[in-house]
């Protein structure tokens, strides 16, 4: 067991050295349009950008996942990956040139105006090369491929970066700059993904279309096109009731602050990466449950150190000196520093959500995800619409806070009644007190402390803080309730 546990924490952190690079890069873009850009500008970008997150869902439709599950039982690869691409360029073109014509109504229902459909039409060739790149990345994933994946992923981002920056601070061509340098961006991907596109569509015998296949691979990536949007309104939907609430310009400063998340969802997609793959090679073992279980224990630990740290020191390095008189965030962006704690809070719920996909997974019972995600959709909505009128922005950020949190619990209660995991239920409850206890000890002094002594408490604590927890998830250390 530990050493495959020690194997998936290897592949996470190959993985996740490229995504943290790559990530960190992104972020850089965050103080880079603040300083930059309007809010109200930084506002469309956001609406823009949620828009193309959740249209991507519906170009991919959810045949990445469907690759995963059917290569890896497949003796013919080769035959379901060109299943996969060439059904996906047909019917993403189909969409594709839906989008385009229809771009002008798109704009004025996602309330940027008719001003910014030119950015709607940009975005349409983000989602085809995206679309495009995405199964030769499942490729790699399945084969461990981690250094390739790795490799591309940051040569990407890197290209991304140098295109806003040239395009923005030195060439000054605006709002579109961003859409141009992801456009150029994707187009790297795919140049340095020729390789595995060469190699499955090119080489070997000519495979002939296998309609049974084929219907096998719809009706298990289907139910992931509504899981998936429904997942994604969890994080986006925000920025359309904000947009009608509150306006673009608030918008754009809930979006530099929401961005601060992305130090939590590194450690998320880290993970992620690498525990799919690890969870499908080891269904099959005798002891999968228990390493399973392992895992989340460890998982909770270690995300939620880093939890703490980030909703202890973030602010501060914010508004600090650190840098001088530049900021992380530009100072016109800081009414929105209250959203950053329950952004931080929802992707460390996302993080346990993945961790019990197990159970639909290996059942193959995926369409429960639909379910359980349009349950978080509709709490996110509903929280959206009842917090914002009352606490601005920061009702925004507790709402995806409170989406994550109920799916993550109802993911839990299907993955125990189909596919029951022995989860550590002692150290778990031991692991989210010690956070609690610090977080409320933090909570307490802030208002009774100088600023000097409370960030050193704030150290002390987060030093303390892996020891305790090794304390608890030690071999031998508080027994674990087996359910």
């Amino acid at each position: 067991m530990s050493k495959d546990i020690i194997r998936l924490g290897k592949e996470t952190l190959v993985y996740g050295t490229s995504t943290v690079f790559a990530r960190l890069l992104n972020f850089c873009l965050v103080p880079f349009y603040t300083y930059y850009l309007a809010t109200a500008d930084y506002g469309v970008v956001a609406t823009v950008f949620a828009l193309i997150a959740l249209l991507n869902v519906v170009f991919l439709f959810g045949m990445d996942q469907s690759y995963l599950r059917f290569a890896s039982e497949a003796e013919n690869k080769t035959e379901v990956f060109r299943h996969c691409f060439y059904g996906l360029l047909c019917y993403g073109t189909l969409l594709a040139v839906l989008m385009y014509v229809f771009s002008g109504p798109l704009s004025r229902l996602a309330g940027i105006g008719q001003a910014h459909v030119h950015l709607l039409h940009l975005s349409v060739f983000i989602l085809l090369l995206d679309m495009l790149n995405m199964i030769p990345f499942t490729k790699l994933r399945l084969q461990r491929r981690a250094w390739y994946f790795a490799g591309v992923r940051t040569a990407s981002i890197i290209v991304n970066v140098a295109g806003n920056v040239i395009c923005i601070a030195v060439l000054h061509l605006g709002v579109a700059s961003i859409f141009w340098a992801n456009i150029f961006a994707s187009l790297a991907s795919l140049l340095l993904l020729s390789p595995v596109l060469w190699e499955e569509l090119c080489r070997g015998e000519t495979c002939k279309f296998n309609w049974s296949l084929h219907k096998q691979m719809l009706k298990f990536a289907w139910p992931f096109v509504p899981a998936g949007l429904a997942s994604l309104l969890v994080s986006v939907i925000d920025k359309p009731i904000l947009v009608q609430l509150v306006g673009l310009s608030e918008v754009g400063v809930y979006q530099a602050n929401f961005k601060i998340g992305v130090f939590m969802m590194l450690i998320v997609s880290m993970f992620d990466q690498a525990w799919r793959p690890f969870f499908l090679s080891h269904a099959k073992d005798p002891n999968a449950k228990q390493i399973f279980s392992r895992v989340l224990t460890c998982f909770t630990a270690l995300a939620g150190w880093v939890l703490l740290g980030l909703v202890f020191l973030m602010p501060d390095i914010i508004q600090g000196n650190l840098f001088g008189s530049f900021h992380l965030i530009a100072p016109q962006y800081w009414g929105g520093l209250n959203v950053i704690s329950p952004v931080l809070l929802g992707y460390f719920f996302y993080g346990l959500y993945i961790n019990f996909m197990v159970g639909p997974v290996l059942t193959k019972r995926t369409r429960v995800l639909m379910w359980i995600t349009l349950l978080g959709a509709l709490t996110s909505i509903t929280t959206n619409l009842l917090l914002v009128p009352h606490a601005g922005i920061v009702g925004a950020g507790w709402a995806v806070a409170a989406s994550y949190f109920v799916m993550a619990c109802a993911l839990f209660i299907f993955t125990q009644k189909v596919y029951t995991v022995p989860y550590q239920y002692a150290k778990l409850a031991a692991l989210f007190l010690l956070g609690a206890a610090m977080a409320g000890a933090v909570w307490t002094a802030d208002g009774n402390w100088t600023n000097g002594n409370i960030l050193g408490f704030k150290i002390i604590l987060l030093c303390a803080y892996p020891l305790l927890a090794w304390a608890i998830i030690r071999p031998g250390g508080t027994r674990a309730r087996r359910s």
